[in-house]
């Protein structure tokens, strides 16, 4: 079903997992997809496989927390596609260590990546949202920005950031018929989750009341869900897809 047909859509962090997916169910459902990752090799990966499926599609590699980076990919991107009607800040990175033997550095890296780089993609099209009076803003949160977690300080704040500049964005836009809505992940089976021991994975499957890790099309479809039709009066939502994890 081609629920997005005619629709551009821009994924950040779209070079593997998650945003990988997410491009490639957009690309399905009738969009043009606009693959930014921070490396050429990863974006232009992805892009080729949204072109395969007979969407067009455009590779940036940009550092998500590099003001000018941003606005040099934005005005090529509007240059090249006209228009944006969704954009998924899916961009982030975890630099986990305890409080106390955290660096200034380690914070700062996951704040500038997944709080600062979302605040600068949305403001870069923001102009665009607003001239059109449609679009839809979708930000990669996490049940960590919701309930916290020990040894990951800056990824929760930087995701609990993201939830309150979501319903921001969601008031302020508001009247211009465009949503702004999070979606908050539980535990995802991705590269990272493959990496743990059995006896972690255990653990975390004892907390989800479905009994299983989630995959990266639950999320997708998700942001399908929120990019589509059937997402037209949500707006200022943080959609938890987690197994019931977090109630």
């Amino acid at each position: 079903m081609s629920t997005l047909a005619n629709q551009i859509a821009v994924v950040t962090g779209a070079g593997r997992g998650i945003g990988r997916v997410i491009a490639l169910k957009f690309a399905a459902a009738g969009a043009d997809v606009v693959c930014v990752s921070r490396t050429a090799e990863n974006s232009e990966k992805t892009a080729a496989e949204v072109l395969a499926l007979g969407r067009r599609a455009w590779a940036f590699a940009v550092d998500v927390s590099d003001p000018a980076a941003i606005a040099a990919a934005a005005e090529k991107i509007l240059a090249g596609t006209g228009r944006v009607d969704v954009l998924v800040n899916n961009a982030g990175v975890t630099k986990d260590g305890l409080l106390m033997r955290m660096s200034e550095a380690d914070w700062d890296t996951v704040l500038d990546t997944n709080l600062r780089g979302a605040f600068l993609f949305t403001k870069a099209f923001t102009r665009t949202f607003l001239k059109q009076r449609s679009g839809r803003i979708i930000n990669l949160a996490s049940v960590i920005g919701l309930v916290g977690n020990a040894g990951q300080c800056n990824y929760a704040a930087s995701k609990a950031g993201l939830i309150g500049f979501t319903k921001s964005v969601a008031k302020e836009f508001g009247s211009r018929g465009v949503t702004c809505n999070a979606i908050a992940p539980g535990f995802i089976a991705t590269d990272m989750t493959a990496a743990l021991d059995d006896k972690l994975k255990e653990a975390l499957l004892k907390q989800i009341p479905l009994g299983a890790l989630g995959e990266p099309d639950d999320i997708a479809e998700a942001a399908l869900y929120l990019a589509g039709p059937g997402g037209r009066y949500v707006t200022g939502q943080v959609l938890t897809v987690d197994g019931g994890m977090v109630m």
